[in-house]
């Protein structure tokens, strides 16, 4: 079958990561994705931390492109912006994630796109919106993480605020955005009316952060940082496995009294289950280091892949630490076919993450992100 998508088009303004993850989805999912590249170079994330041994055509860039063609345009010019206007009418979806401004001074701002197609729909991503008091203000994923309040509750107690290694501000972003277009889309089926989608990553990153500021409830303001300790659910935590790399850790999430059983009986504790010291959560708060002691000497007598999977077994949630050679190398997700490897005419072989959405009539075939110019 088709894509789920098949027949809606979109122009792909988008560049580095925020907008074009939103657009990638939608790719993925079956819509026709024409990318609209400056001559030269391309859009700047094609040649994102290139190097005179590595130029363009980086891994960023094709883990960010898949499915998508290319064009080049310079917008700079009146023939560019004439060919974009020609081409505006024969597409449902504009996209793009440029500073504030910058569609107004190329003279495609939505005003001028709405006249010469009055079903667009206008997708745009901002660091902080078009409109309020940091309107003007440039943004990348860290700024948004931080001035989101995700950062203010990342880290161990007494840390610094620390920014996740997730890109949430940034592909996070992007996939609030693919959902505004895809509720833009749906209403113009009835309406026959295209609007502005608008997603800020700040508010993004707030919208993230929403359940970790629920504790503001019980502690007040700032809601603290606490590292991978649950608040008030011991045992839950992360703990050492061997060999002890930086990355040998399972984490174990034991947060109510069945489970709390399933786990003494997997670290070979089952005496402890009518203990009075790990009889509610209040007892098991006041006993956390006791507790978490017995668990650390445990897991430290497994990997991280056998503590899991003992855990497991017993009814507990648990998940070993996988850093990115263990992803890539992960049965699990391979034989889910969630990694692909591909082949690709400047860079070769290389594997990257594919679609997690998953739909059974339609499946997302992973097609090469383009050369420049190449459609």
């Amino acid at each position: 079958m088709p894509g789920a998508l098949d027949g809606i088009r979109i122009l792909d303004l988008t560049q580095y990561e925020a907008g074009t993850s939103a657009t990638q989805m939608l790719a993925w999912l079956g819509a026709d994705v024409v990318k609209i590249e400056p001559p030269g170079l391309g859009e700047p994330g094609r040649g994102h931390a290139a190097t005179p041994d590595n130029p363009v055509d980086r891994w960023y860039f094709l883990n960010l492109n898949n499915n998508k063609r290319s064009l080049t345009l310079d917008l700079k010019s009146a023939d560019g912006r004439a060919l974009f206007l020609d081409l505006l009418p024969k597409f449902d979806i504009v996209a793009e994630n440029f500073t504030l401004g910058t569609m107004e001074n190329f003279g495609l701002g939505y005003d001028v796109l709405r006249e010469a197609h009055p079903g667009v729909i206008y997708a745009t991503i901002k660091g902080f919106g078009t409109f309020g008091p940091y309107s003007g203000f440039k943004s990348y994923d860290m700024v948004a993480q931080a001035t989101g309040g995700a950062m203010s509750i990342t880290g161990h107690p007494g840390s610094p605020p620390t920014r996740s290694g997730v890109t949430w501000g940034d592909t996070g972003t992007g996939m609030h955005l693919a959902i505004g277009i895809l509720a833009a889309f749906i209403q113009r089926q009835t309406s026959g009316v295209g609007q502005h989608v608008e997603v800020s990553m700040q508010e993004a990153i707030a919208n993230y952060a929403r359940v970790g500021f629920l504790a503001r409830e019980l502690v007040g303001d700032p809601v603290p940082r606490q590292g991978n300790d649950l608040r008030g659910l011991s045992p839950t935590d992360a703990y050492a496995c061997k060999p002890f790399g930086a990355n040998d850790y399972v984490y174990i999430a034991s947060v109510t009294g069945r489970m709390v059983e399933g786990l003494l009986v997997c670290i070979g504790r089952s005496d402890l289950i009518d203990d009075p010291r790990v009889a509610t959560a209040l007892d098991r708060r006041e006993n956390a280091d006791w507790l978490k002691a017995m668990v650390s000497e445990w897991a430290a007598t497994r990997t991280k892949a056998e503590a899991m999977a003992d855990l497991q077994a017993c009814g507990v949630p648990a998940g070993a630490v996988l850093d990115s050679g263990d992803i890539f190398s992960d049965p699990h997700l391979r034989e889910r076919n969630m990694i692909h490897t591909q082949d690709h005419p400047t860079r070769g072989a290389g594997d990257i993450i594919g679609n997690p959405s998953r739909l059974s009539a339609s499946p997302t075939e992973i097609v090469r992100a383009p050369l420049l110019g190449e459609h």
